[in-house]
């Protein structure tokens, strides 16, 4: 009877803490709560009760508890568990019962400050990417929408650097001090044995183990917040409605840039149309306005090339208007300038010629930065609307480019069809290695129009047949030769066979007419490596050495500077957002003063207290790396009081051993030291 007692008792104890708990936080001793947390966390990891218990006893606390000690410990415990619950594998349902949890918390009271500890768990699980899925992207979407000012600027940071804050949490783990497994082990031997450095020794080898494993292990796939949206275009709308073009909003101006931020971001990177986004910019676009910069900046975030050039064709009027004249100042207009060039790289029609030409002129100013910024605009358009400029600030490259028909301006929504990059290439080396081999076996190095060339790493359409051509079950189909469809002559042959005494307009007709056809049939025979060959790995592999060959090619000068430019500038916006910095660089580039020379150049240097010299700042990294030092240093840092018995020694010598000493010394100099290095 007295078992079952107590085997009651022990199954209702964690009821009865959770019950004490819940109901008397408010007014239970600060130390008596702590230990009730502190128990049932014990029970939770001697698996007594489960993890769902555990949190949804602790978290209703932690919403309500007017104790910010309280509220600190349950935050941690509560983070501390999860963490645990997902270390091995991912808990999916205890994960999904807790984001539910969250999610409820948010949408039940939108104007509730209590929401901000959901904002502030899902950013902490985020960051040490336990929770990692759309579910926790979707909880941070509702506390966008919420009415609390605190609640949102949490989870617009969440969307603005939540990605950046686990980057950088990856990299401070990464950076922890390597352990010498080698220097300890020495230590070991040399010093006195004892438990505690045995064990020490094993835990680090017990850590080196670990670390090794985790570099093992194939890196997550860390998708940003962004990209796990489920709906884009609504959420996006949502918030510019809400917290920026409503009327009723009082978020401050610092909050609202935030939120613009976001919205931009969305924009730009999903490519979405929000057509009033761009009228609402208009009263903002003014020298005069606080952080203008940042409005630039997310303007040009917005852009892309699906904006119809109608919506922003009259903003970049404006901010020419406003910020790039004559009278205005030097750090004006290069911010202007540069704001305009992000603008057009992202959607090069919203520029008139006109304008352009005008802006362009500024590249002869005499302030640094708007020279610059001048001439950035100038070697954008010379890649992208080459066209609107005057003929003589094309350039040569432009120039040829328009004549050939190689820079031509895009239409409105036009994008270049992709394909595999560097599949030219493959095919390229494919060719020459056939060409090697046929030259090896003593065949001429091309193909003979009756001949059939072996290939062994490509597709033979002939290898599938099952049945002859021949077939009886041809039935009543008749062969037709296709000679004359589809075996065309070679570009080659063709040039061969011009008649000399064709006019020249027919001869250009015809160079254009072939020059068509080779476009025509290098798609052809791209496509056809494409679609009909099968990439094995070995291909896959000498593709990605080839695209390594052909970047290292291009790095070495091949290409303009300005294109690698403009391609930084667009690579840029696909995932990173435009800052105000980025806007305000040109400015910065007006002649420094020397106190801001003298503290660029001590930045990033470490501080010096006093002056050492190499010997002893080789001596102390010595010393820090636990390395020993030589005779003569140990002799010179030796007590003095240990010194004292050889010194009465030799002065008790007498003249024979005095000889003698001196005889083996000399005896020594000749022999080249202790070691005999002479001869």
């Amino acid at each position: 009877m007295g078992k079952r007692k107590v085997a009651a008792l022990e199954k209702a104890f964690p009821g009865d803490l959770k019950a004490i708990l819940l109901q008397h936080h408010e007014v239970l001793h600060p130390e008596l709560r702590e230990k009730i947390v502190g128990s049932l966390v014990l029970l939770r990891r001697k698996e007594v009760i489960d993890s769902t218990q555990l949190l949804t006893t602790l978290f209703p606390i932690l919403v309500s508890s007017p104790s910010k000690s309280l509220r600190t410990l349950l935050f941690q415990k509560i983070l501390g568990d999860l963490r645990n619950a997902n270390s091995k594998s991912t808990n999916h349902p205890l994960n999904r019962t807790i984001q539910t949890v969250l999610y409820n918390l948010i949408t039940a009271d939108r104007a509730s400050p209590k929401a901000v500890w959901a904002v502030k768990l899902t950013r902490e699980l985020w960051k040490r990417q336990v929770w990692t899925d759309a579910k926790t992207v979707d909880v941070m979407k509702e506390a966008c929408l919420s009415d609390n000012e605190k609640v949102v600027v949490g989870a617009v940071r969440f969307f603005l650097g939540g990605d950046k804050e686990r980057e950088e949490l990856e990299d401070d783990s990464s950076d922890e001090e390597a352990i010498d497994l080698q220097k300890m082990k020495h230590q070991i031997g040399i010093n006195k044995k004892s438990k505690k450095k045995a064990n020490a020794y094993r835990k680090a080898v017990t850590k080196i183990h670990k670390q090794e494993r985790g570099k093992e292990k194939p890196h997550p796939l860390n998708f940003s917040a962004f990209h796990l949206l489920h709906d884009p275009q609504g959420f996006a709308e949502q918030v510019f409605q809400k917290h920026l073009q409503s009327t009723k909003t009082k978020m401050v101006l610092e909050h609202r840039i935030l939120v613009l931020q976001l919205v931009t971001r969305l924009v730009g990177l999903h490519k979405l149309t929000i057509v009033s986004l761009y009228s609402w910019f208009i009263k903002y676009l003014t020298p005069k306005q606080e952080s203008v910069t940042s409005f630039l900046a997310c303007l040009a975030q917005a852009t892309h090339n699906l904006v119809p050039p109608d919506c922003l064709e009259p903003l970049v009027q404006k901010v020419a208007n406003e910020f790039v004249s004559e009278a205005a100042a030097g750090e004006v207009a290069a911010a202007g300038l540069n704001a305009i060039r992000e603008i057009c790289a992202r959607q090069p029609l919203a520029m008139e010629d006109t304008l352009l030409q005008d802006l362009v002129q500024y590249r002869k100013s005499k302030d640094k930065g708007t020279m610059m910024a001048a001439k950035g605009l100038l070697s954008l358009f010379r890649e992208v609307g080459a066209d609107l400029l005057a003929k003589k600030d094309r350039g040569k490259d432009a120039t040829i480019g328009l004549k050939t028909g190689e820079v031509r301006k895009k239409r409105f929504g036009e994008q270049e069809a992709g394909g595999i990059e560097g599949l030219e290439l493959l095919e390229q080396w494919k060719e020459e290695q056939r060409k090697a081999k046929r030259a090896a076996k003593g065949l001429p190095e091309e193909v003979g129009e009756d001949e059939k060339e072996d290939e062994d790493d490509g597709f033979n359409s002939d290898d599938w047949d099952v049945e002859s051509v021949d077939s009886d079950d041809s039935g009543g189909w008749i062969a037709v030769s296709s000679d004359e469809e589809e075996d065309e002559p070679a570009p080659k042959k063709r040039r061969k066979s011009t008649v000399d005494d064709e006019e020249a307009d027919a001869d250009k007709e015809g160079d254009d007419e072939r020059d068509g056809e080779d476009v025509e049939s290098e798609v052809q025979r791209i496509s056809k490596l494409a679609t009909t060959s099968i990439l094995t790995p070995a291909d896959l592999q000498k593709l990605q050495e080839l695209r390594m060959e052909a970047s290292v090619n291009k790095a070495m000068g091949t290409k303009s500077n300005r294109s690698k430019k403009l391609e930084e500038a667009l690579a840029r916006h696909i995932d990173d957002g435009l800052t105000a910095e980025q806007i305000e660089a040109p400015a910065r580039l007006r002649k420094t003063t020397k106190e801001e020379r003298v503290a660029l150049a001590k930045e990033g240097k470490p501080e010096r207290g006093e002056h050492k010299s190499t010997q002893a700042i080789r001596r102390s990294k010595k010393d820090a790396e636990g390395k020993s030092t030589t005779n003569k240093e140990k002799a010179r840092q030796k007590n003095f009081l240990m010194t004292l018995n050889k010194a009465k020694y030799k002065q008790k010598r007498s003249l024979v051993q005095t000889r003698q000493v001196l005889q083996g010394h000399v005896n020594r100099a000749k022999r080249g030291g202790r070691r005999g290095n002479i001869g």
